[in-house]
Protein backbone atom coordinates (compact mmCIF):
# COMPACT_ATOMS: atom_id res chain seq x y z
CA UNK A 1 0.00 0.00 0.00
CA UNK A 2 1.75 3.21 -1.41
CA UNK A 3 2.33 5.98 1.38
CA UNK A 4 0.99 9.10 0.97
CA UNK A 5 2.22 12.18 1.61
CA UNK A 6 1.79 14.01 5.33
CA UNK A 7 1.11 17.84 3.98
CA UNK A 8 -1.28 16.78 1.69
CA UNK A 9 -3.40 14.46 3.29
CA UNK A 10 -5.67 16.94 5.39
CA UNK A 11 -6.85 18.52 2.62
CA UNK A 12 -8.12 15.34 0.57
CA UNK A 13 -10.19 14.68 3.24
CA UNK A 14 -14.08 15.42 2.58
CA UNK A 15 -15.83 18.15 5.02
CA UNK A 16 -18.59 15.62 5.14
CA UNK A 17 -16.11 12.92 7.32
CA UNK A 18 -15.16 16.68 9.63
CA UNK A 19 -19.03 17.14 10.32
CA UNK A 20 -19.45 13.42 10.69
CA UNK A 21 -16.88 13.61 13.42
CA UNK A 22 -18.36 16.92 15.67
CA UNK A 23 -21.57 15.07 15.69
CA UNK A 24 -20.01 11.83 16.77
CA UNK A 25 -18.26 14.37 19.27
CA UNK A 26 -21.28 16.46 20.56
CA UNK A 27 -22.79 13.05 21.05
CA UNK A 28 -19.79 11.66 23.39
CA UNK A 29 -20.27 14.46 24.71
CA UNK A 30 -23.70 13.72 26.37
CA UNK A 31 -23.39 10.01 26.60
CA UNK A 32 -19.85 10.31 28.75
CA UNK A 33 -21.50 13.00 30.58
CA UNK A 34 -23.63 10.09 32.03
CA UNK A 35 -21.75 7.25 31.41
CA UNK A 36 -18.58 8.12 33.22
CA UNK A 37 -21.07 8.36 36.56
CA UNK A 38 -23.39 5.90 35.79
CA UNK A 39 -22.01 2.80 37.43
CA UNK A 40 -20.88 4.85 40.51
CA UNK A 41 -24.73 5.65 40.54
CA UNK A 42 -25.92 2.56 40.03
CA UNK A 43 -23.79 1.49 43.11
CA UNK A 44 -24.19 3.98 45.79
CA UNK A 45 -27.55 5.85 44.91
CA UNK A 46 -29.49 2.80 43.51
CA UNK A 47 -27.93 0.21 45.78
CA UNK A 48 -27.72 -2.22 42.50
CA UNK A 49 -24.45 -4.54 42.57
CA UNK A 50 -21.35 -4.76 40.45
CA UNK A 51 -22.42 -8.21 38.77
CA UNK A 52 -25.17 -6.07 38.02
CA UNK A 53 -23.58 -3.62 36.47
CA UNK A 54 -21.79 -5.87 34.53
CA UNK A 55 -25.34 -7.62 32.77
CA UNK A 56 -26.64 -4.01 32.85
CA UNK A 57 -23.33 -2.73 30.84
CA UNK A 58 -23.13 -5.67 28.87
CA UNK A 59 -26.18 -5.63 27.99
CA UNK A 60 -26.29 -2.34 26.78
CA UNK A 61 -23.22 -2.05 24.80
CA UNK A 62 -23.34 -5.40 23.33
CA UNK A 63 -27.27 -5.17 21.70
CA UNK A 64 -25.93 -1.51 20.10
CA UNK A 65 -23.56 -3.49 18.22
CA UNK A 66 -26.10 -6.29 17.56
CA UNK A 67 -28.56 -3.93 16.11
CA UNK A 68 -25.69 -2.63 13.88
CA UNK A 69 -26.25 -5.77 11.66
CA UNK A 70 -29.61 -4.83 10.89
CA UNK A 71 -29.39 -1.08 10.15
CA UNK A 72 -26.04 -1.69 8.43
CA UNK A 73 -28.58 -3.88 5.88
CA UNK A 74 -31.10 -1.59 5.80
CA UNK A 75 -29.18 1.42 4.27
CA UNK A 76 -27.40 -1.68 1.79
CA UNK A 77 -31.25 -2.40 1.14
CA UNK A 78 -32.07 1.37 0.26
CA UNK A 79 -29.23 2.77 -1.07
CA UNK A 80 -29.36 5.44 1.51
CA UNK A 81 -27.85 6.13 4.93
CA UNK A 82 -27.89 9.18 6.58
CA UNK A 83 -31.26 8.72 7.36
CA UNK A 84 -31.24 5.86 9.29
CA UNK A 85 -28.07 7.51 11.20
CA UNK A 86 -30.65 10.52 12.17
CA UNK A 87 -33.02 8.26 13.17
CA UNK A 88 -30.07 6.61 15.45
CA UNK A 89 -28.87 9.83 16.65
CA UNK A 90 -32.42 11.12 17.83
CA UNK A 91 -33.11 8.27 19.49
CA UNK A 92 -29.94 8.45 21.77
CA UNK A 93 -30.86 12.20 22.75
CA UNK A 94 -34.50 11.22 23.11
CA UNK A 95 -33.26 8.86 26.22
CA UNK A 96 -30.86 10.86 27.99
CA UNK A 97 -33.64 12.56 30.18
CA UNK A 98 -34.65 8.45 31.68
CA UNK A 99 -31.16 8.79 33.57
CA UNK A 100 -32.42 11.35 35.47
CA UNK A 101 -35.61 9.95 36.30
CA UNK A 102 -34.93 6.85 36.89
CA UNK A 103 -35.28 5.52 40.96
CA UNK A 104 -34.45 2.15 40.12
CA UNK A 105 -32.48 -0.24 38.03
CA UNK A 106 -35.57 -1.19 35.72
CA UNK A 107 -35.80 2.27 34.16
CA UNK A 108 -31.72 2.30 33.63
CA UNK A 109 -31.72 -0.84 32.26
CA UNK A 110 -34.38 0.55 30.19
CA UNK A 111 -32.49 3.40 29.32
CA UNK A 112 -29.51 2.11 28.15
CA UNK A 113 -30.75 -0.51 26.35
CA UNK A 114 -32.56 2.39 24.13
CA UNK A 115 -29.67 4.61 23.95
CA UNK A 116 -27.66 2.01 22.52
CA UNK A 117 -30.35 0.60 20.17
CA UNK A 118 -29.78 4.00 18.62
CA UNK A 119 -26.13 3.90 18.99
CA UNK A 120 -26.75 0.44 16.73
CA UNK A 121 -29.11 2.02 14.31
CA UNK A 122 -26.61 4.73 13.65
CA UNK A 123 -23.29 2.88 13.53
CA UNK A 124 -22.96 0.97 10.31
CA UNK A 125 -24.69 3.38 7.99
CA UNK A 126 -22.56 6.17 9.83
CA UNK A 127 -19.27 3.95 8.80
CA UNK A 128 -20.71 3.45 5.23
CA UNK A 129 -21.70 6.49 4.88
CA UNK A 130 -18.11 7.47 5.76
CA UNK A 131 -16.79 5.41 3.57
CA UNK A 132 -18.72 6.54 0.52
CA UNK A 133 -17.81 9.63 0.77
CA UNK A 134 -14.16 9.37 1.28
CA UNK A 135 -11.05 8.26 -1.01
CA UNK A 136 -10.21 5.00 -0.81
CA UNK A 137 -6.28 6.53 -0.56
CA UNK A 138 -7.11 8.30 2.78
CA UNK A 139 -9.52 6.21 4.29
CA UNK A 140 -7.50 5.07 7.34
CA UNK A 141 -6.91 9.22 8.32
CA UNK A 142 -10.75 9.40 7.63
CA UNK A 143 -11.73 6.93 10.08
CA UNK A 144 -8.97 8.49 12.68
CA UNK A 145 -9.82 11.35 12.50
CA UNK A 146 -13.92 10.80 13.00
CA UNK A 147 -12.38 8.30 16.01
CA UNK A 148 -10.12 11.12 17.10
CA UNK A 149 -13.35 13.72 17.05
CA UNK A 150 -15.66 11.29 18.99
CA UNK A 151 -12.93 10.62 21.55
CA UNK A 152 -12.51 14.35 22.08
CA UNK A 153 -16.30 14.28 22.83
CA UNK A 154 -15.49 11.41 25.23
CA UNK A 155 -12.92 13.13 27.46
CA UNK A 156 -14.84 16.33 27.39
CA UNK A 157 -18.22 14.70 28.50
CA UNK A 158 -16.66 13.48 31.77
CA UNK A 159 -14.42 16.36 31.92
CA UNK A 160 -17.78 18.73 32.68
CA UNK A 161 -19.23 16.03 34.38
CA UNK A 162 -16.80 16.44 37.23
CA UNK A 163 -16.76 20.08 36.97
CA UNK A 164 -20.51 20.14 37.57
CA UNK A 165 -20.61 17.32 39.91
CA UNK A 166 -18.02 19.86 42.28
CA UNK A 167 -20.25 23.27 41.51
CA UNK A 168 -23.15 20.52 42.18
CA UNK A 169 -22.15 18.99 45.76
CA UNK A 170 -21.79 15.48 43.40
CA UNK A 171 -26.00 16.03 42.37
CA UNK A 172 -25.73 13.23 39.67
CA UNK A 173 -29.24 13.92 38.42
CA UNK A 174 -28.34 17.61 37.54
CA UNK A 175 -25.75 16.42 35.73
CA UNK A 176 -27.89 13.94 33.54
CA UNK A 177 -29.87 16.65 32.98
CA UNK A 178 -27.12 19.02 31.49
CA UNK A 179 -26.58 15.68 29.10
CA UNK A 180 -29.55 16.80 26.94
CA UNK A 181 -28.34 20.05 25.33
CA UNK A 182 -25.13 18.43 23.51
CA UNK A 183 -27.05 15.77 22.22
CA UNK A 184 -29.90 17.55 20.77
CA UNK A 185 -27.48 19.91 19.22
CA UNK A 186 -25.76 16.40 17.13
CA UNK A 187 -29.18 15.64 15.50
CA UNK A 188 -29.12 18.95 14.25
CA UNK A 189 -25.73 19.03 13.00
CA UNK A 190 -26.30 16.14 11.26
CA UNK A 191 -29.47 17.21 9.87
CA UNK A 192 -28.33 19.98 7.87
CA UNK A 193 -24.61 19.43 8.10
CA UNK A 194 -23.94 15.95 6.13
CA UNK A 195 -24.85 15.59 1.88
CA UNK A 196 -25.56 12.06 1.12
CA UNK A 197 -23.78 10.88 -1.70
CA UNK A 198 -25.56 8.09 -4.13
CA UNK A 199 -24.53 4.30 -3.47
CA UNK A 200 -23.70 2.73 -6.32
CA UNK A 201 -26.47 -0.03 -6.81
CA UNK A 202 -28.77 -0.83 -9.24
CA UNK A 203 -32.57 0.72 -9.81
CA UNK A 204 -33.78 -2.72 -8.33
CA UNK A 205 -33.71 -3.03 -4.35
CA UNK A 206 -31.60 -6.17 -3.66
CA UNK A 207 -31.57 -7.95 -0.23
CA UNK A 208 -27.86 -7.89 1.19
CA UNK A 209 -28.40 -10.60 2.91
CA UNK A 210 -29.02 -12.84 -0.02
CA UNK A 211 -26.77 -16.45 -0.52
CA UNK A 212 -25.06 -14.88 -3.62
CA UNK A 213 -24.28 -11.62 -1.89
CA UNK A 214 -23.29 -12.70 0.92
CA UNK A 215 -20.45 -14.88 -1.37
CA UNK A 216 -19.23 -11.52 -2.19
CA UNK A 217 -17.78 -11.01 1.68
CA UNK A 218 -14.97 -13.18 0.93
CA UNK A 219 -12.67 -14.74 3.74
CA UNK A 220 -10.43 -11.96 4.03
CA UNK A 221 -13.57 -10.19 5.95
CA UNK A 222 -14.44 -12.82 7.98
CA UNK A 223 -11.44 -13.31 8.95
CA UNK A 224 -11.81 -9.80 10.71
CA UNK A 225 -15.05 -10.39 11.81
CA UNK A 226 -13.39 -13.18 13.61
CA UNK A 227 -10.51 -11.56 15.27
CA UNK A 228 -12.86 -8.42 15.72
CA UNK A 229 -15.29 -11.11 18.01
CA UNK A 230 -11.91 -12.56 20.06
CA UNK A 231 -10.60 -9.15 20.40
CA UNK A 232 -13.91 -7.41 22.06
CA UNK A 233 -13.85 -10.38 24.19
CA UNK A 234 -10.70 -8.68 25.99
CA UNK A 235 -12.16 -5.54 26.02
CA UNK A 236 -15.15 -5.57 28.62
CA UNK A 237 -17.71 -2.77 29.37
CA UNK A 238 -14.87 0.86 30.28
CA UNK A 239 -17.42 0.97 33.48
CA UNK A 240 -15.09 -1.74 34.91
CA UNK A 241 -12.53 1.09 34.66
CA UNK A 242 -14.75 3.75 36.36
CA UNK A 243 -15.41 1.22 39.54
CA UNK A 244 -11.40 0.39 39.92
CA UNK A 245 -10.66 4.34 40.40
CA UNK A 246 -13.35 4.69 42.60
CA UNK A 247 -11.75 1.46 44.61
CA UNK A 248 -8.12 2.85 44.43
CA UNK A 249 -9.43 5.88 46.82
CA UNK A 250 -10.30 8.29 43.85
CA UNK A 251 -13.31 10.78 45.25
CA UNK A 252 -16.65 10.26 43.84
CA UNK A 253 -16.29 13.66 41.79
CA UNK A 254 -12.79 13.20 40.42
CA UNK A 255 -13.72 9.69 39.36
CA UNK A 256 -14.86 11.06 35.37
CA UNK A 257 -11.17 12.74 35.47
CA UNK A 258 -9.79 8.67 35.04
CA UNK A 259 -11.92 8.12 31.79
CA UNK A 260 -11.02 11.82 30.51
CA UNK A 261 -7.44 10.47 30.70
CA UNK A 262 -8.41 7.47 28.90
CA UNK A 263 -9.90 9.48 26.20
CA UNK A 264 -7.70 12.16 26.04
CA UNK A 265 -4.96 9.87 25.04
CA UNK A 266 -7.19 7.77 22.65
CA UNK A 267 -8.10 11.09 21.16
CA UNK A 268 -4.26 11.94 20.11
CA UNK A 269 -3.95 8.70 18.72
CA UNK A 270 -6.79 7.34 17.27
CA UNK A 271 -6.04 9.80 14.19
CA UNK A 272 -1.92 9.40 13.85
CA UNK A 273 -2.41 5.29 14.10
CA UNK A 274 -5.29 5.79 11.32
CA UNK A 275 -3.06 7.75 9.18
CA UNK A 276 -0.18 5.21 9.38
CA UNK A 277 -2.47 2.25 8.74
CA UNK A 278 -2.81 3.81 5.30
CA UNK A 279 1.18 2.72 4.57
CA UNK A 280 1.86 0.11 7.20
CA UNK A 281 1.33 -3.30 7.74
CA UNK A 282 -2.28 -4.14 9.55
CA UNK A 283 -1.39 -7.01 11.49
CA UNK A 284 1.96 -5.55 13.09
CA UNK A 285 -0.63 -2.85 14.63
CA UNK A 286 -2.81 -5.26 15.86
CA UNK A 287 0.09 -6.97 17.77
CA UNK A 288 1.09 -3.60 19.24
CA UNK A 289 -2.56 -2.93 19.77
CA UNK A 290 -2.69 -5.78 21.94
CA UNK A 291 0.85 -5.60 23.61
CA UNK A 292 -0.41 -1.84 24.99
CA UNK A 293 -3.90 -3.82 26.40
CA UNK A 294 -1.94 -6.84 28.21
CA UNK A 295 0.09 -3.81 29.91
CA UNK A 296 -2.57 -2.08 30.72
CA UNK A 297 -4.44 -5.47 32.23
CA UNK A 298 -1.40 -6.30 34.31
CA UNK A 299 -0.98 -2.32 35.80
CA UNK A 300 -4.94 -2.69 36.66
CA UNK A 301 -4.70 -6.30 38.25
CA UNK A 302 -0.93 -5.75 40.03
CA UNK A 303 -1.84 -2.84 41.84
CA UNK A 304 -4.85 -0.80 43.37
CA UNK A 305 -3.26 2.63 44.06
CA UNK A 306 -4.71 5.28 42.07
CA UNK A 307 -1.75 6.30 40.09
CA UNK A 308 -0.80 2.73 38.86
CA UNK A 309 -4.76 2.62 38.10
CA UNK A 310 -4.02 5.98 36.07
CA UNK A 311 -1.22 4.76 34.23
CA UNK A 312 -3.31 1.35 33.45
CA UNK A 313 -6.23 3.58 31.73
CA UNK A 314 -3.66 5.58 29.75
CA UNK A 315 -2.13 2.25 27.70
CA UNK A 316 -5.98 1.21 27.48
CA UNK A 317 -6.24 4.54 25.76
CA UNK A 318 -3.68 3.63 23.46
CA UNK A 319 -4.56 0.46 22.50
CA UNK A 320 -7.86 1.79 21.40
CA UNK A 321 -6.34 4.70 19.62
CA UNK A 322 -4.19 1.74 17.50
CA UNK A 323 -7.07 -0.86 16.65
CA UNK A 324 -10.43 0.71 16.87
CA UNK A 325 -9.87 2.88 13.33
CA UNK A 326 -7.93 0.26 12.16
CA UNK A 327 -10.63 -2.26 12.31
CA UNK A 328 -13.15 -0.11 11.14
CA UNK A 329 -10.79 0.30 8.09
CA UNK A 330 -9.79 -3.14 7.56
CA UNK A 331 -13.87 -3.97 7.48
CA UNK A 332 -14.13 -1.11 4.26
CA UNK A 333 -11.20 -2.42 2.98
CA UNK A 334 -12.60 -6.31 2.75
CA UNK A 335 -16.22 -5.50 2.25
CA UNK A 336 -17.99 -4.13 -1.46
CA UNK A 337 -19.06 -0.84 -2.15
CA UNK A 338 -22.88 -1.70 -2.16
CA UNK A 339 -22.38 -4.34 0.85
CA UNK A 340 -20.70 -1.72 3.39
CA UNK A 341 -23.92 -1.36 5.54
CA UNK A 342 -24.42 -5.20 6.13
CA UNK A 343 -20.22 -5.77 6.61
CA UNK A 344 -20.17 -3.20 8.96
CA UNK A 345 -23.43 -5.01 10.25
CA UNK A 346 -22.38 -8.65 10.86
CA UNK A 347 -18.61 -7.27 12.38
CA UNK A 348 -20.42 -5.48 14.93
CA UNK A 349 -23.23 -8.38 15.70
CA UNK A 350 -20.38 -10.71 16.33
CA UNK A 351 -18.18 -8.26 18.31
CA UNK A 352 -21.65 -7.36 20.29
CA UNK A 353 -22.15 -11.08 22.03
CA UNK A 354 -18.32 -11.49 22.47
CA UNK A 355 -19.24 -7.61 24.25
CA UNK A 356 -22.09 -9.19 26.36
CA UNK A 357 -19.96 -12.38 27.14
CA UNK A 358 -16.98 -10.27 28.54
CA UNK A 359 -18.48 -7.79 30.36
CA UNK A 360 -20.89 -10.51 32.18
CA UNK A 361 -17.70 -12.58 32.94
CA UNK A 362 -15.86 -9.63 34.47
CA UNK A 363 -18.41 -8.53 36.60
CA UNK A 364 -18.84 -11.83 37.39
CA UNK A 365 -15.16 -12.53 38.30
CA UNK A 366 -15.24 -9.07 40.13
CA UNK A 367 -17.41 -10.15 42.61
CA UNK A 368 -16.44 -13.74 43.06
CA UNK A 369 -12.65 -13.57 43.19
CA UNK A 370 -12.10 -9.61 43.44
CA UNK A 371 -10.90 -6.96 40.65
CA UNK A 372 -7.86 -8.37 40.00
CA UNK A 373 -9.21 -11.69 38.55
CA UNK A 374 -11.18 -9.12 36.16
CA UNK A 375 -7.73 -7.83 34.33
CA UNK A 376 -5.95 -10.98 34.56
CA UNK A 377 -8.52 -12.78 32.59
CA UNK A 378 -8.59 -9.60 30.05
CA UNK A 379 -4.43 -9.83 29.32
CA UNK A 380 -5.19 -13.94 29.11
CA UNK A 381 -7.48 -13.58 26.49
CA UNK A 382 -4.94 -10.90 24.35
CA UNK A 383 -2.58 -13.58 25.04
CA UNK A 384 -5.29 -15.79 22.48
CA UNK A 385 -5.60 -12.99 20.26
CA UNK A 386 -1.98 -12.89 19.69
CA UNK A 387 -1.48 -16.73 18.95
CA UNK A 388 -4.37 -16.27 16.25
CA UNK A 389 -2.59 -13.88 14.61
CA UNK A 390 0.67 -15.67 14.87
CA UNK A 391 -0.87 -18.52 13.09
CA UNK A 392 -2.14 -16.30 10.57
CA UNK A 393 1.30 -14.78 9.52
CA UNK A 394 4.06 -16.19 11.31
CA UNK A 395 6.54 -13.97 9.71
CA UNK A 396 5.28 -11.44 11.61
CA UNK A 397 7.18 -11.83 14.67
CA UNK A 398 10.74 -11.54 12.39
CA UNK A 399 9.83 -8.73 11.36
CA UNK A 400 9.09 -7.20 14.54
CA UNK A 401 12.31 -8.48 15.89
Amino acid sequence: MPALSGDKLPSRIPRGVWVLGFVSLLMDVSSEMIHSLLPLFMVSTLGLSVLSVGVIEGLAESTALMVKVFSGMLSDYLGKRKGLALLGYGLGALTKPMFALAQGGGLILAARLTDRIGKGIRGAPRDALLTDITPPDVRGAAFGLRQSLDTVGAFLGPLLAVGLMLLWANDFRAVFWVAVIPGALAVILLLFGVRETKVGTTSKQVNPIRRENLRRLGSAYWWVVAFGAVFTLARFSEAFLVLRAEQSGVPVAFVPLVMVAMNLIYAMTAYPFGKLSDSVSHTKLLVWGLIFLIAADLVLALDGHRWFVVLGVGLWGVHLGITQGLLARMVADTAPADLRGTAFGFFNLMSGLAMLLASVLAGLLWQTWGSASTFYSGALICVLAMTVLYWRNAKLWTRLS
